[in-house]
């Protein structure tokens, strides 16, 4: 058995194979002119001859497209201001009975109002009872007089030191927050609906709910009151203008509470700041204005505080002894600048609001 050699004998020799090798490449490094079918872009099928892609462009091309989008504005009638707003009342007031379509409170929200609502009636299980059991001594303390008509809207506790403030502080959060957090002015401000509109109607939402409470508690008791304790026509053209004097200082009470709310709703992008920024503006100032003239005997300084600005002029209407010393100007003045500053803020915040979200 012999040993072959690996390579040639003769190195100078290159084999015809080798050969034809070396001329292939050399052939290849030349740019190639040829034509190459991509069929993967342009499809398998048949037609692929024509080379041709199917590209976007408006209105439909031979082939089909791939994508089109036609703008068309909106051609119908729409409705009238009033129609629009109160679709924006509606979507917020309804939410109470029913989230369906309407804005969605959370169920604590909803028993919270319950019972705010319940509690504030207790007064008329009082009047039941006395007429049942024939106490005078009950029927003195919640029957129809100056002072008990001036306690169901204006005493501070438990009303103005619970269920008022609690029940503002409850509806407030979130109004106008969560608009500016979420985005959601894109979607009213895109419609025919401008901010003023915008604003009336989240102010009058809240002042509904707040004012439904107040009033149907109110109302209720003094209609019962007449009715248990067997009042005549006379007495009734006598304690109306008590009751009149009661709504309008309910009224005051609804627009300033309800303007505190919407304004610090209006600077906050989430409902726990407004909601403890207004039990702290209510029951803060109290306590401090009732500390300092404690200590230093300076009735002035409950003019910083809206509650008892409020109970310094219903005193004054409603003829009940004064419990501070300064003079009722001074608070209808402190007044009137707490919901002016309130106003302005939230007329403000609301003009900032941008059709894109912030």
């Amino acid at each position: 058995m012999t040993d072959e050699p690996l390579v040639d004998s003769n190195p100078g020799v290159v084999p015809d194979t080798l050969d034809s090798s070396m001329d292939s490449i050399e052939e290849s490094t030349e740019p190639s002119l040829g034509v190459t079918r991509m069929e993967a872009a342009f499809g398998s099928g048949d037609g692929d001859e024509e080379a041709t892609a199917v590209v976007a462009q408006a209105g439909s091309i031979e082939g089909g497209t791939i994508f089109d989008q036609v703008y068309r504005p909106w051609r119908g009638q729409l409705g009238s201001r009033w129609v629009r707003n109160y679709a924006i009342y509606r979507h917020h007031v309804y939410g109470i009975i029913s989230s369906k379509g309407h804005r969605h409170y959370h169920p604590f929200v909803r028993l919270a109002l319950l019972a705010i609502l319940i509690s504030s009636m207790a007064a008329l299980g009082f009047l039941l009872l006395a007429s049942l059991i024939g106490d005078p001594t009950i029927m003195r303390g919640f029957g129809l007089n100056r002072v008990n008509i001036y306690t169901k809207i204006l005493g501070f506790f438990p009303r103005n030191a619970l269920f008022w403030p609690l029940l503002t502080a409850l509806v407030i959060g979130g109004m106008i927050s969560e608009d500016r957090a979420h985005g959601t002015s894109a979607i009213y401000f895109s419609r025919p609906i401008n901010r003023i509109d915008y604003a009336a109607m989240k102010y009058l939402s809240v002042a509904s709910i707040l004012g439904g409470v107040i009033l149907i508690s109110y109302v209720s008791f003094y209609s019962l009151a007449i009715v248990v304790e067997g009042r005549g026509w006379g007495y009734i053209f006598d304690s109306f203008p008590l009751f009149i004097s009661g709504l309008g200082i309910a009224f005051l009470l609804i627009i300033t509470y309800t303007s505190i709310g919407m304004a610090l709703s209006s600077v906050s992008k989430g409902k726990f700041f407004p909601a403890v920024g207004f039990l702290s503006i209510i029951l803060g100032t109290k306590l401090l204005a009732f500390l300092v003239d404690n200590l230093f005997d300076q009735s002035i300084v409950y003019l910083i505080s809206p509650y008892d600005n409020l109970a310094h002029l219903g005193q004054y209407l409603m003829g009940i002894d004064l419990r501070y010393d300064h003079p009722v100007a001074f608070s209808v003045v402190s007044l009137l600048a707490i919901n002016a500053v309130s106003l302005y803020v939230l007329s403000a915040r609301v003009n900032s609001l941008e059709v894109t979200r912030e």
